[in-house]
């Protein structure tokens, strides 16, 4: 089969690589689409230490079942789905309440960190656990079911934060999982959603996708800002999007004295964080890892449109041209958000 793989740190080659083998509770997918994450794209340069080469990156995938493995029961030839990124064990003590994202035993597709390495969906086909599959709903496009992966993440960190209906929240950051964290919270119930970046043009998206007021990072006080626009309290959550120091530190300076920040943003190993203020005012911080169980309500949102996906997908481009596409969103091109490979 065909796959961009990961031949070494910044270089991605579009090759011949043997098509993964079916064992029993596995099922083989024809991938029809596959989204580059930013995580990939850190990864390509070895930023991150969890894509160690020689690899098939690519988590973000939906497909056509072509083939089942023994005790295979539920799928068949030519079923429309999409996978959990994430591949739990199924019977640790977290598997079995529901945690799966937190299994000890776990495997992440398109991903190589020293402790496992797992080909991902930048191929013609990629072999997941039956467990892992779920049914798209007639009508969802391959292209819009493959960002039920990330969509999925921003539901999970907004149900971290369990706000009621009517609460007020920042997001830290308009990349692809802000955005979405923005429509996940409209989704939720919130009243006031403001979100704050240093791009101006994804601050627009962010306005056009439900946030009732943005900041620029760069020109404004934005924790000041976020207060003004509270009666003075700071909003009741404040979701990291990115991952670096200055966001996490706007992020606990924008909300309330008991407020909670959710950590979704992995980019940097550590950063500096302002002990007083979490400290002194109470607040509580959640991290937030990938999801838990979201996928049927993802499934939900975007067969209903009531989350927009089209909105964020950039370009639909060949499998073959992948590596130019992690070359421009390495170099931080011009307006790109989404690029969905298809092989």
């Amino acid at each position: 089969m065909k796959a961009l793989m990961l031949k070494e740190y910044g270089r991605l080659e579009y090759a011949d690589c043997p098509p993964p083998a079916v064992g029993p509770g596995d099922v083989r997918v024809a991938v029809r689409a596959c989204g580059i994450c930013g995580s990939d794209v850190h990864g390509m340069d070895g930023s991150t230490g969890r894509r160690k080469p020689p690899l098939i990156m690519g988590h973000e995938a939906a497909g056509t079942v072509v083939e089942v493995g023994p005790g295979v029961s539920d799928w068949r030839q030519g079923d429309r789905v999409t996978f959990d990124s994430t591949l739990s064990c199924g019977a640790c003590r977290f598997c079995r309440a529901g945690r799966v994202n937190l299994c000890r035993d776990r495997q992440v597709l398109g991903v190589s960190c020293g402790d496992y390495r797992r080909d991902g969906a930048m191929a013609e086909f990629v072999v997941v656990p039956d467990r892992a599959l779920y049914r798209l709903p007639e009508g969802l496009s391959f292209e819009r079911a493959a960002l039920a992966e990330p969509l999925s993440v921003a539901i999970h960190a907004v149900g971290r934060a369990n706000l009621l209906p009517g609460a007020s929240a920042a997001v830290i950051g308009t990349g692809v999982i802000g955005l979405l964290a923005v429509q996940a919270l409209r989704a939720a119930g919130a009243r006031t959603i403001i979100a704050a970046d240093v791009d101006p043009t994804r601050l627009d998206l962010a306005a056009a996708l439900g946030a009732d007021a943005c900041l620029r990072a760069d020109e404004a006080d934005v924790p000041s800002e976020v207060a003004r626009m509270t009666g003075g309290q700071g909003a009741d959550a404040a979701f990291e999007a990115v991952g670096v120091a200055p966001a996490v530190r706007t992020a606990v300076g924008s909300i309330r004295r008991g407020g909670t920040v959710v950590l979704i943003g992995n980019v940097a190993p550590a950063v500096e964080l302002p002990l007083q203020a979490v400290v002194t005012r109470e607040l509580t911080l959640y991290g937030s890892c990938a999801s838990a169980g979201e996928y049927p309500a993802c499934l939900d949102l975007l067969a209903s449109g009531r989350v927009n996906v089209d909105a964020l997908i950039s370009r639909v481009v060949p499998l073959a041209e992948g590596a130019e596409w992690f070359r421009r969103l390495h170099d931080g091109g011009s307006g790109l958000m989404k690029v969905i490979l298809k092989p």
